[in-house]
């Protein structure tokens, strides 16, 4: 049997037996051995992630809010999608490491615009049927608290608002680059990322060319949190890009990176916080001169399993071409889950939203509710509101299921949509 269809084999029979717990302890333990391997002490091993997602989106006409003649309303996009990441890690060797990873997306219903499939009179769902090399890195650690990774990587760095993988869509953002992580022994707590980044792998299995050097100074200050200072020069060097470019610089402190993280006040209670400051201005190729600001707040209380959060982030912007903007960020997981945000309006944006999360079943079972209310920066133009609600059930290390809902109700900004997720998801 070829051995694509083994791994195939494997995860189909891995996530049969998820809901039947004797059988499956002995099936995913004989599945880790199967993609573990050793050399001389160091670990290699075949990477799986297999993921299917069936997406709903419903929208009104898209012009019903401008001073544009409507259009007839999009046709209700239906996708179901498989997409599977295989890759090899190979051990390491004199502090030498590789990886080598294949993306592959299947379209088992197309009934939307995926940008590439030019169903154009369909709601976008941005999950083309594509197959790519998602990564392909050398690293070396050689060098005392230090890891030099070069070639096609996925990079994360804080909340991922500025550079991410976009993890949401099936199909990732990846970037050819240079990163070097320090991590100090010396300054407990330091970690410096420092890096440039040639192009990058859109979730639409594009190519962007882009010259950005990028520096992330992160330090732990006890159980407080974290005070992060960073910069990123971002030069689209595409003409179709050019006013995508800008330099970056910015302070963020917090101590809330996913749920679950609190300053405890006792056993039972604790606060969560952030406060980040950043300021953007043209740069590179960008064609048009602005300076636009970004203030992101979050303040909240933890109650044994409750986490309770007030928030709010605001975009400047002062016209076209003029407006903050993270091109290489997450943008699905900031202003609503509707995306109808990813891009910034030219007046701006100001989120102030509510976010609930519930942990049970000792962080197997997360329930998250989130209110948003959306206006232009200096909220005198209202441009609508949301509601978005996720449960995430995960069964051990390697399997998950996940429902999730978004539905914006537009007031002066775009169009009523309703957004509805099913996904399965295996990862070895």
């Amino acid at each position: 049997m070829p051995e694509y269809r083994k791994i195939l084999l494997a995860t189909s029979l891995s996530l049969a037996f998820a809901n039947h717990p004797a059988s499956a302890v002995g099936v995913t333990q004989s599945v880790e051995d199967a993609l573990n391997f050793y050399h001389y002490g160091k670990n290699g091993a075949v990477k799986i992630d297999l993921n299917y997602r069936y997406e709903n989106v419903n929208q009104d006409d898209v012009n019903h809010n401008s001073k544009l003649a409507p259009k007839a309303n999009p046709n209700t996009a239906n996708g179901n999608t498989l997409r599977l990441r295989a890759g090899l890690l190979s051990p390491t060797f004199y502090g030498i490491q590789g990886y080598a990873e294949f993306e592959g997306n299947l379209a088992m219903q197309e009934d939307f615009n995926s940008l590439r499939n030019d169903n154009k009179g369909f709601s976008t769902i941005a999950d083309p049927e594509k197959a790519e090399l998602n990564q392909l890195w050398i690293s070396y650690a050689g060098i005392p608290d230090t890891v030099i990774k070069g070639g096609r990587q996925r990079i994360k760095l804080d909340d991922d608002r500025f550079i991410g993988n976009v993890g949401w869509r099936q199909m990732e953002h990846t970037f050819d680059s240079v990163l070097i992580t320090h991590t100090s022994q010396q300054l407990f707590g330091l970690v410096i990322n420092a890096g440039y980044i040639g192009n990058v792998q859109t979730i639409t299995s594009t190519t962007e060319n882009i010259n950005a050097p990028i520096l992330n100074v992160n330090y732990k200050v006890g159980d407080y949190g974290n005070i992060i200072g960073y910069g990123y020069w971002l030069d689209y060097t595409e003409k179709e890009n050019y006013e995508k470019s800008s330099e970056t610089y910015g302070l963020r402190f917090t101590n809330f990176m996913k749920p679950g993280d609190t300053l405890k006040l006792s056993d039972n209670y604790g606060v969560v916080y952030t406060a980040e400051w950043a300021h953007q201005q043209d740069y590179g190729h960008g064609q048009t001169n602005y300076e636009a600001d970004r203030i992101n707040l979050m303040g909240g209380f933890t109650a044994y399993n409750v986490t309770l959060q007030g928030a709010m982030e605001q975009l400047n912007g002062s016209g076209k071409n003029k407006t903050f903007d993270t091109p290489l960020g997450t943008n699905h997981a900031f202003q609503g889950w509707a995306d109808l945000f990813l891009v910034t309006p030219d007046n701006g944006i100001r989120d102030v939203f509510g976010t609930a999360h519930v942990m049970l079943d000792r962080g197997n079972l997360i329930l998250t509710g989130v209110y948003h209310d959306f206006s232009d920066d200096t909220g005198q133009i209202h441009y609508g509101d949301e509601w978005d609600f996720q449960v995430t059930k995960k069964f051990g290390k390697h399997y998950s299921l996940l429902a999730k809902y978004a539905y914006y109700s537009a007031d002066k900004f775009n169009t009523d949509t309703q957004k509805i997720w099913l996904q399965g998801n295996i990862s070895f």
